[in-house]
């Protein structure tokens, strides 16, 4: 560096230490320039102005409240397929904008209150500590505990309870909105697994020439399948349905039929059982006309359909329900109603 050049004053050294206060000896340039005076806040010295803070603080919590409340109503208020034009976004789904808005919202509240609680009504002094082995001694646990119990103290947590609070009521709050989101994992099912579409009049259609089934289309010892009326191979919720409300439609010389409500929903020795194993819900299709036994291919669960098919093996819970059949004034079979008990994988016993 030339003579000529100059060292803008307030860089030299003796100038940064006046700058920060600092005591530093003539003959050490690095020493300790030590922390600058504290100034004290204006809701340090002024109650009022601390007041205001902290009902500024509980606002937002109390918002991020009402902003979750918003979230779990936008839920049940908004349907999937809303479309709403909002400005400047243009068309957006009136679920998806309502969900994010209001989730935002309670978010930033919490965050903010937090911040402006620290920034203005919990202690601000700086405190300088020497560093210490990472494996602290019991005097050293002992100031970090005591440490604690001071920024405690000093946060005025116990002291401002309005602030405490709506903390606590922000912070029980938004959870709920993950718990909202469980939603998403698939519409409630209601009563839609104790329910078929078979109802009081419709008739049975054969599943391979869907014509109405009559009495003398089924022989003695066959099997047929069916399926309820007005159900189409092309609707959009087809294997939905059938997979509750298929049927297998058997003969059976009355004589031979053993359970007494099966004889009298039967119509001249007809039976109707549902199709679908009681197991884990597999078709059922393998029947054996000599001892009325049908098999599950899963899993081989057999049912004695001469016996209000009731299981004789196989890891089946329970039997297969049995749908009451009649005939109408066409001759047609017809059903006199749903089934009793849902159909399917042991839901039964766990419904």
């Amino acid at each position: 560096m030339s003579s000529q050049e100059k060292i803008p004053e307030e860089n030299l050294p003796a100038e940064q230490e006046a700058a920060h206060g600092a005591v530093k000896g003539a003959d050490d340039p690095f020493a300790d320039p030590g922390l600058p005076a504290h100034r004290p806040r204006i809701q340090d010295i002024d109650e009022r102005a601390a007041k205001r803070s902290e009902r500024a603080v509980a606002f937002l919590f109390v918002l991020s409240m009402l902003a979750t409340v918003g979230f779990i109503a936008s839920y049940v208020i908004f349907p999937v397929d809303k479309i709403v034009f909002i400005w400047p976004f243009g068309h957006v789904s009136a679920l998806n904008f309502s969900l994010g808005l209001t989730l935002g919202v309670a978010l930033f509240a919490i965050g903010a209150g937090a911040v402006h609680w620290a920034r203005t009504l919990m202690s601000d002094v700086e405190v300088a500590d020497d560093r210490h082995a990472i494996e602290a001694e019991p005097e050293v646990k002992a100031k970090v505990l005591a440490d604690f119990a001071a920024g405690a103290e000093e946060s005025a947590f116990g002291r401002r309870k309005l602030i405490r609070n709506t903390l606590f009521g922000a912070l029980a709050l938004v959870p709920l909105s993950g718990v909202m989101l469980l939603r998403d994992l698939g519409p409630l099912p209601e009563k839609k697994l104790r329910q078929t579409l078979w109802s009081k009049g419709k008739q049975l259609i054969n599943v391979n020439t869907m014509e109405p089934l009559r009495p003398e289309d089924v022989a003695v010892g066959s099997l047929t399948f069916a399926m309820p009326e007005g159900l189409e191979e092309d609707a959009h919720d087809f294997q939905t349905q059938i997979a509750k409300a298929a049927l297998m439609i058997i003969r059976i010389q009355p004589e031979n039929i053993k359970d007494k409500r099966e004889r009298e929903w039967a119509h001249e020795g007809i039976v109707a059982f549902s199709k679908i194993c009681t197991h884990v819900g597999c078709p059922i299709s393998l029947y054996e006309q000599q001892t009325h036994h049908v098999l599950c291919p899963c899993h081989q669960s057999t049912f004695d359909l001469s016996d209000g098919a009731r299981v004789i093996f196989g890891p089946a819970g329970h039997s297969l329900p049995q749908l009451r059949i009649g005939v109408n004034s066409e001759g047609n079979l017809e059903a006199l109603g749903d089934f009793e008990e849902p159909v399917g994988p042991a839901f039964w016993e766990r419904g």
